[in-house]
């Protein structure tokens, strides 16, 4: 198909997962595609799966690092029209384990990078460009160990709304996609041994109506659609996709 022929995208955290299936449906919909990753070893790998796709290394809390990013963008493709802020980090802990650093690290990434991302790139978008936010479920649940985590998803999914009214003047569309439990590499990066991690994943899609994790081309499709003209008076909204976990 053909829905984003003649787009330029820029996918962060592109190399796996969530991330990873966006821009191979990006680049089945005919959009030349850029992804950031923090290590050149899974850049190298995502290039090597994907093919014809720009790699720009970069660290999505780095604000000072964002300049690069629109340089790459900007002389590859000279414009952007869709930006998936995918790049983040889960870091679950009970509220006694938290300290400040960690803390700090969550915000950077989740809620602090994308806000100057997306400011770094305002000379570069397109005038009719779409933006899509990957907020969480989190931010409505209230789970336990989940506080800061959830936090800063609900700063995303209100940055959505607020970016919405302050763009749509220049043509440019702000969504936020809000997943449930998706199979992805996130659930190894929790440190927790082989059982407790299977035990949480059994919890997990006990909660799940429909009785399954998601998968990552399941959220891909949703932010195609976003990015995608079809969805092109479709402005602040934000599309939850959890297989009924947070509604029934």
């Amino acid at each position: 198909m053909t829905r984003l022929a003649n787009k330029f995208a820029l996918v962060t955290g592109g190399t796996s997962g969530i991330g990873l299936a966006t821009a191979r449906r990006f680049l089945e919909e005919g959009a030349a595609v850029a992804i950031t990753g923090t290590s050149a070893e899974k850049l190298a790998a995502a290039k090597a799966e994907l093919g014809e796709v720009l790699t720009i290394h970069a660290d999505a809390g780095d604000v000072a690092g964002q300049a690069a990013v629109v340089e790459a963008i900007r002389a590859a493709f000279g414009r952007l029209d869709v930006l998936f802020v995918n790049a983040g980090v889960a870091d679950f802990r009970p509220l006694e384990a938290w300290d400040e650093a960690g803390f700090d690290r969550s915000f950077a990434v989740n809620v602090k990078g994308p806000l100057f991302l997306v400011q770094a790139l305002l000379p570069v978008l397109g005038k009719t460009a779409s933006i899509v936010l990957n907020g969480s479920i989190n931010a409505r649940l209230g789970k336990p160990n989940s506080i800061v985590y959830a936090a800063t998803k609900a700063a995303l999914i209100s940055m959505a709304r607020t970016l919405s009214g302050e763009l749509v003047g220049r043509g440019v569309r702000v969504n936020v996609v809000s997943p449930g439990p998706v199979t992805t590499p996130i659930y190894g990066k929790l440190g927790l041994s082989d059982g407790d991690l299977s035990g949480m994943k059994d919890y997990l899609i006990g909660a799940i109506p429909i009785g399954r994790f998601g998968d990552p081309l399941e959220i891909a499709d949703a932010v195609v659609h976003l990015a995608s003209d079809e969805s092109r008076y479709t402005v602040g909204s934000e599309l939850i996709i959890d297989g009924g976990m947070s509604n029934l």
